[in-house]
């Protein structure tokens, strides 16, 4: 973030989060379009959460409609590939590399630098277009039904996109079937429950409890949808 502002002064820079998922890019890519929702027209984003930094992973810059998006070739960016439209979308694989670059940190040296050459107007050259079928990861399930994220209340996200599914669904997660609510506030105290999050993604919560202690559960473990009737209030024995 400070380097940003060294290199870019003036340009406004927001943190989007900062604990992705370590060491998924698989994970962390079904929180990205969440993560943009809101976001003004024509934003650049810098995604990094990359394990082989320093391996043959390559490097993407991808345009969708009016945004941008740099990061690694590990599958990071493929749930936004894949949502963009075939008309919105351009891709590239940027082949550029610095003159010096640590081995280890290439979210400072190697993707901040074609992001900021990018909101300059300019590609860092050598590139070339790539097809969004040769990224990897591309024909990974627009759903995912894993834990993708544990926030600071014990809240997990999980990789079920909301807007896919309506509320006539339960979740068997940890050993239990839960049922749909609208907020905390509607479930009885301690009693665990699924939303529609913020983010457009469906979560797992317990009022004025911690979710992921209830429920036994951590970032990459499994649930499971499934359609069936769904109580108008959970009860504790849910």
């Amino acid at each position: 973030m400070l380097l940003a502002g060294v290199l870019a002064p003036g340009l406004p820079v927001v943190n989007l989060l900062d604990d992705l998922p370590s060491f998924r890019p698989d994970l962390a890519a079904y929180l990205l379009p969440g993560l943009t929702r809101g976001m003004p027209s024509g934003t650049l984003y810098l995604c990094v959460v990359d394990p082989g930094v320093g391996g043959e992973r390559g490097a993407l810059a991808v345009r969708c409609g009016p945004n941008w998006f740099v990061g690694p070739d590990n599958g990071l960016l493929v749930q936004i590939v894949r949502r963009c439209g075939d008309s919105a979308l351009r891709l590239w694989r940027i082949d550029w590399r610095p003159k010096q670059s640590s081995e280890s940190f290439h979210g400072r040296d190697l993707f901040l630098p074609i992001a900021i050459a990018l909101t300059l107007g300019r590609l860092q050259l050598p590139c070339q277009s790539v097809p969004p079928k040769n990224i990897l990861g591309y024909h990974d399930p627009l759903d995912c039904q894993r834990i993708l994220y544990v926030d600071r209340y014990g809240n997990l996200m999980t990789g079920l996109g909301g807007d896919r599914r309506g509320n006539d669904g339960r979740i068997r997660a940890g050993g239990r079937m839960l049922c749909q609510a609208r907020t905390f506030c509607d479930c009885p105290v301690g009693v665990p429950f699924w939303y529609h999050n913020a983010f457009g993604l469906i979560e797992l919560a317990v009022n004025q409890g911690r979710a992921d202690e209830l429920l036994g559960l951590s970032v990459g473990d499994p649930i499971h949808w499934e359609l069936g009737k769904v109580q108008d209030t959970p009860s504790v024995s849910a």
